[in-house]
């Protein structure tokens, strides 16, 4: 299950706007009623509304400790949607916008001996603060930080100059695709692997820990994994608070055919990666097509993502 703390609504203030590295802008915000900010853990990220409702996710890369602000970083996509454009174009300091979270669904668990951090390109920003958290209560960690070449890997010096040689900078016009069969190829007993960064890196990773215990690996993606699905059948969904039978049909999501029903369901990303719209599973067996659960909450089946997971079983009952 997605950890939180309770999420809120809320008007904020660009109060500063900085250049990072190539192609990487930070935005401080602030509460535009001058108020703390809502606490948050490291991994936690917001959703954040732009211009033309568009809604976009970024993880919170400042200290947790700190409430007079939240700090994100946003890289400048090549095939931007609107929001990454928008942000390094037209956002400017003193502009307002208005968030919502925090949200973690990418928990750093300090329970372990040791962590491997694999960060690629703006995949940094939840594992910056996770490195400093992991530093503070004492556990045994490396980080090892790939990206396009070294002037577009944001919070790089910080990082080694903060931490030493527990970092290693390898960018890829210098040292080529990170070494992760050497990274990976020896099971470390009770070690977890944190992995965020584009999508061939997550997947590759994913290959190399096949061989390690179940659950060692912990990663955030930015767009959805693939899945592959076969036919989609129609089922039913049960309100749990009211017995009422809502059914989704082979064409339609059960996010779309519950709000035809007229539930009112936060929605953000709609490809299953933002964990806005997790919804309680009371019982059935889902369909999890999300890029959010680990395994293990996979098969608990005590929560869905009806954006785009859909059902097994003839009928689910939901939380609701």
């Amino acid at each position: 299950m997605i950890r939180t703390h309770d999420e809120v609504e809320l008007d904020t203030v660009v109060r500063s706007k900085e250049v990072l590295t190539d192609g990487v802008v930070s935005l401080l915000l602030v509460r535009a009623d001058g108020e703390s900010m809502p606490a948050w853990t490291p991994g936690a990220h917001i959703d954040i509304e732009l211009a033309d409702g568009i809604v976009r996710q970024y993880s919170l890369c400042g200290e947790p400790d700190d409430l007079s602000s939240w700090r994100i970083a946003i890289l400048r996509e090549p095939e931007s949607r609107g929001g990454s454009r928008f942000i390094h174009d037209e956002l400017s300091a003193g502009d307002r916008v208005r968030v919502k979270g925090p949200r973690n669904h990418f928990v750093l668990e300090t329970s372990c001996q040791s962590i491997l951090f694999i960060a690629g390109g703006i995949g940094i920003t939840p594992i910056r603060t996770m490195v400093e958290e992991a530093s503070r209560v004492g556990l045994d960690w490396n980080l090892v930080y790939g990206g396009r070449s070294r002037s577009s890997m944001a919070f790089a010096d910080e990082l080694v100059e903060r931490h030493g040689e527990r970092v290693r900078l390898l960018p890829h016009d210098e040292a080529g695709l990170l070494p992760l069969a050497e990274l990976l190829s020896d099971v470390v007993p009770d070690r977890l692997v944190y992995c965020c960064g584009p999508e061939a890196l997550i997947s590759a990773v994913e290959d190399g820990v096949r061989h390690w215990p179940a659950g060692t690996l912990r990663m955030e993606r930015f767009s959805p994994r693939q899945e592959e699905i076969g036919e989609q059948t129609s089922f039913e969904i049960e309100i749990g608070s009211t017995g009422q039978i809502v059914t989704v049909d082979e064409d339609t999501s059960a996010l779309d055919a519950l709000r035809e029903a007229g539930f009112d369901i936060d929605v953000s990303c709609t490809e299953g990666v933002c964990g806005t719209c997790e919804t309680g599973v009371l019982s059935g067996i889902p369909l999890h097509l999300d890029s959010v659960l680990t395994d293990d909450e996979r098969e608990a089946n005590d929560t869905m993502f009806p954006c785009v997971s859909r059902a097994k079983s003839e009928r689910l009952t939901l939380n609701l």
